[in-house]
């Protein structure tokens, strides 16, 4: 796993000038304040000039500073309390118009994803889906909702999969006890990180199933894991994460995988409509 800011900070410390130093020690202890600050204001708020923030990125390794803040505000997502995330939402969007402000956010996620999306890590992980024994997918908390949703699907599609519910550390197990070297396991975690999530996969792992992992950064927990990690950018939406660029890949692989297999899905289609039909699962207008 790649190290967080923090660490970074903490290895390069005693050879920082005290300027940098200044902004290290407010990364560090305050790092809720200075996730969403420019380069100037971080500047004016520890008493150092910009150019000296810029340059303390760049000591860090970061690409400049946009880098740098998005390892900060990634520090912040893992870090924080629900409420702690409900006052830093309220400082960024203050009072203006909330619905312009949160959509206009995931707008930029969606993009900023499609933009960085690993393509071969997409095309190996619908590989890993098609030819998997049985298709394990699991989510805790949070991310629950969308390990249901793409369970969902696939269910419609394939006789073969298996949603994990991580109700217990023990439970995870029991639920994948049989998993094996022909079996692919699909999973969600976003800041927080579930401990269970990492301790299931690290068992799948070791019963060297193939693991796909969504998550928000290479820095997350699962990644050392993964034969395959695709990754969508979240962000706070106040207590919670929004998980709309998540949401679009498991679209694309759906999509990716109809594409694949259009006469057998069609088919099946086919038999489920009438069966839908019959027992009147949908209403009619």
């Amino acid at each position: 796993m790649a190290a967080d800011i923090s660490e970074r900070i903490r290895t390069v410390y005693s050879t920082l000038s005290k300027g940098q130093k200044k902004i290290a020690n407010a990364v560090l202890n305050d790092y809720d304040k200075v996730a969403f600050l420019t380069a100037a204001r971080l500047g004016d708020m520890v008493g150092v000039s910009e150019s000296t923030v810029v340059r303390f990125a760049d000591e860090l390794g970061f690409e400049g500073y946009s880098q740098f803040q998005l390892a900060v505000q990634e520090l912040v997502r893992i870090r924080l309390t629900p409420n702690q995330r409900i006052e830093v939402t309220k400082q960024r969007i203050g009072r203006g118009d909330v619905i312009d402000s949160v959509m206009n956010s995931d707008i930029n996620k969606i993009r900023y994803t499609l933009e960085h999306l690993d393509r071969q890590a997409f095309i190996d992980s619908v590989d890993s889906i098609l030819s998997a024994r049985t298709i394990y997918i699991t989510g805790a908390r949070s991310s629950e909702p969308i390990a249901r949703m793409l369970s969902y699907n696939l269910s419609l599609i394939f006789d073969n999969v298996k949603l994990v519910v991580p109700t217990s550390s023990a439970e995870v197990f029991e639920q994948m006890y049989s998993i094996g070297e022909k079996d692919t396991v699909i999973a969600f975690s976003f800041p927080r990180y579930s401990s269970k999530m990492i301790n299931g996969i690290r068992f799948a792992k070791q019963k060297n199933a193939k693991i796909v992992v969504f998550t928000d950064s290479d820095v997350s927990p699962l990644v050392e894991y993964a034969d395959s990690v695709l990754i969508g950018q979240s962000d706070m939406a106040s207590f919670m994460d929004s998980l709309v660029a998540p949401l679009s890949i498991i679209n694309a692989i759906i999509i990716e995988i109809t594409s694949r297999r259009e006469k057998e899905i069609t088919e099946r289609f086919d038999a489920l409509e009438k069966l839908w039909d019959e027992y009147e699962i949908y209403a009619k207008r």
